[in-house]
């Protein structure tokens, strides 16, 4: 069993920054492929970044490319995303999830086996 705490979400004004923190239990944080997806009011979930195990590969939606990052630290078994130039567009609920297993395609939430709560990211025009 997998646990997911995800912290960092905020009221920001448009142009600002915010990081997101996904804490994860368990033993083996380091093999699991680690994903951020959105969802806003009256929206389907969406995904945002992902990055593999190893950190070798990372993806990003095309919406926040060159502004959110992804990362991840082993040692805390912890994964971050990194979000500058923040629009009312990225106003959303953000959920972090683990993908345990290789099936799937990464980008889908359908891969990923578990999920945290979500945190509420509002941007203020």
């Amino acid at each position: 069993q997998v646990q997911l705490v995800e912290s960092g979400g905020g009221l920001v004004p448009a142009g600002g920054s915010l990081r997101l923190s996904c804490a994860a239990s368990g033993r083996t944080f380091s093999s699991y492929t680690m994903g951020w997806f959105r969802q806003a009011p009256g929206k389907e979930r969406e995904f945002v970044a992902l990055i593999t195990s190893s950190g070798a590969i990372t993806d990003y939606t095309d919406s926040v490319k060159g502004r959110f990052t992804i990362s991840r630290d082993t040692a805390k078994n912890t994964a971050y995303l990194q979000m500058n130039s923040l629009n009312s567009e990225d106003t959303a609920v953000y959920y972090c999830a683990a993908r345990t297993a290789p099936r799937g395609v990464l980008r889908y939430a359908s891969s990923y086996d578990y999920w945290g709560q979500g945190t509420q990211v509002t941007v203020s025009s």
